[in-house]
């Protein structure tokens, strides 16, 4: 069982100490221990990772502006490193858990995380960044629930659910590493879970959750899979869309939803039909065989077993890019706004500077890396914000290692850790550019960001006249089909070094990633935190003296 605190006092560290957070907005604490233990999704066991010995890891409930500290004590036996996906981390890369700005945490050792979810609501998750962690679990869902005094644009739901949906496969995070260390893509995944079950439909499945006839419930879905765009549906019922990665949506009913790896969506269920049992379904989307996977959601006091009609997924990639083209923001519900405040009228920035990102597959000394604009990345030895901060970096890294335009043709690729310079206050546009027929998945950290539009074909200045410049949903991952493109817009005002990253990890594992570092033009702690002073240190910087702090 966690140790929860939650501090309503004012407690008040100063910046510039070991809390990189904010006064006077309450604390919750969490403890949390890293193990290994046996897991079974699919019925076949697996030395998996639990957290407090929960497979997934316990649910992160807290409100917005809460100052969020959690104490991870790794007791296995290789360095863990867990990421906060979707919490954007104002002035704070130091916390964001990712192996460019943070030392992983040594076996038989403890780090304590704080940070603070300024201005954000939704749902989000977390999950380990190291090796091949995440293929077996340590991952689980965050939530920032809207503070009492700002309405939210849905009467309160009866009850509040989480469901981890993923891939799975049964060959355990060693045999994955050493899979792709040798050279080879992982393939396909063995089957699919929900909240680490399938169920077997033999009329003894313990429900996942109930629900009581005549209300309603907020079911939280994250994709929290390694490579495997997933349809996920109710049997039965249609879900109301409420909410995408931190923002309040135009609420449109659906039968289903396409749900690409590392994105996470809020809809509303009622509980309006026969008191039985129901099935909520999650298939597998994009690959040659589809595997599906079930459980069970029973009304209180229904009698009877699910029905055998299962609802069935759609078929092909355009059916899903035409559902994100019904995606839109919600531009009059009452939430917090993506930073800088007044952002949310994005369509009259003026871009000043235009990136596009293409991925591509290739063989380097005859073993896959995956690269983006010709570049596949290499994790240094010492996380590239430590060089950085200690005016180290040119003995680990360069900057703009890659151009801002790709190649026309990429057929050789380098290795190199990615650090594109990035200027304070600007407002980018990145394009992402699928050369490839395997479906993509991006995401930025320590940012929201405006996804415009997704289209099909090469992206040419022109389709900006097809840009959404008025409700494009303000979010943080973005699909990009076969032969298609994506383009988001992004007002960098978050000092600090942010990973863009796939979200397919098999690519992310292999080179497909890169970092922006925005730095403080000033020095100053009011766009930036100063080294944490519990921060772990490592490689090149490990008992170098510490730099001056920067001045308030």
């Amino acid at each position: 069982m966690d140790r929860i605190k939650l501090i309503s006092m004012f407690l008040c560290v100063c910046v510039g100490s070991m809390f990189m957070v904010e006064c006077g907005d309450p604390y919750i604490f969490f403890e949390w221990h890293v193990t290994y233990g046996t897991v079974s999704p699919l019925g076949v066991p697996v030395k998996g990772i639990l957290i407090n010995n929960e497979f997934p890891g316990p649910n992160i409930n807290s409100t917005t502006n809460n100052n969020v500290v959690v104490n991870v004590f790794n007791n296995l036996d290789e360095p863990f490193l867990i990421t906060w996906h979707g919490i954007q981390q104002r002035k704070n890369s130091w916390q964001d858990g990712v192996l460019g700005t943070n030392c992983p945490i040594p076996p038989g050792t403890n780090y304590t995380y704080h940070f603070q979810v300024k201005d954000q609501i939704g749902s989000y998750m977390y999950y380990p960044v190291t090796s091949m962690h995440k293929a077996v679990g340590g991952f689980g869902g965050l939530r920032i629930n809207s503070r009492a005094m700002i309405p939210v644009p849905y009467d309160p739901p009866a009850d509040d659910y989480t469901l981890m949906i993923g891939d799975w496969f049964n060959k355990g995070h060693t045999e994955l590493k050493k899979i792709l260390d040798s050279g080879r893509n992982l393939g396909r995944a063995d089957g699919v879970h929900i909240n680490g079950k399938v169920a077997k439909g033999d009329g003894k499945d313990e429900p996942l959750f109930s629900m009581e006839a005549g209300k309603t419930y907020r079911y939280r879905i994250c994709n929290a899979g390694l490579k495997t765009s997933l349809n996920f549906r109710f049997q039965g019922h249609t879900m109301k869309l409420v909410e995408m990665e931190g923002s309040h949506t135009v609420q449109n009913d659906y039968e289903s939803l396409d749900v690409h790896v590392g994105q996470c969506y809020t809809v509303l269920v009622t509980a309006d039909k026969e008191p039985r049992d129901y099935y909520v379904v999650v298939s597998s989307r994009f690959t040659k065989r589809e595997s599906t996977a079930m459980g069970i959601i029973r009304y209180m006091n229904g009698k009877g077993g699910p029905s055998s009609d299962i609802p069935k997924p759609p078929i092909g990639w355009a059916w899903s890019l035409n559902q994100f083209r019904t995606f839109r923001w919600n531009l009059t519900a009452s939430a917090a706004r993506p930073n800088p405040q007044g952002s949310y009228k994005y369509g009259g920035i003026n871009i000043t500077r235009t990136i596009t990102l293409a991925n591509t597959a290739e063989k380097v000394d005859g073993k896959l890396r995956y690269a983006i604009n010709g570049v596949s990345f290499v994790e240094p030895t010492t996380p590239l914000k430590l060089v950085e901060y200690y005016g180290v970096a040119d003995k680990v890294f360069k900057y703009n290692n890659i151009p801002d335009e790709p190649p026309a043709e990429i057929s050789k690729v380098a290795l190199e850790s990615i650090v594109l310079n990035m200027t304070h206050k600007s407002f980018v546009e990145i394009i992402f550019e699928n050369r490839e027929t395997a479906l993509q998945s991006w995401h930025v950290d320590g940012y929201a960001f405006f996804a415009v539009a997704v289209e099909i074909g090469k992206w040419s200045p022109e389709k900006r006249m097809n840009y959404n410049l008025l409700d494009a949903v303000s979010r943080h991952t973005i699909q990009v089909f076969p032969h298609s493109w994506a383009a988001i817009l992004i007002s960098l005002d978050n000092c600090g070094m942010w990973n863009i990253r796939s979200e397919i990890w098999d690519r992310h594992y292999l080179g497909q990633q890169l970092y922006i570092s925005l730095l403080s033009p000033n020095r100053s702690v009011r766009d930036e935190y100063n080294l944490p002073d519990d921060v772990m240190t490592c490689g090149v910087v490990e008992g170098m003296p510490r730099p001056p702090p920067f001045s308030s």
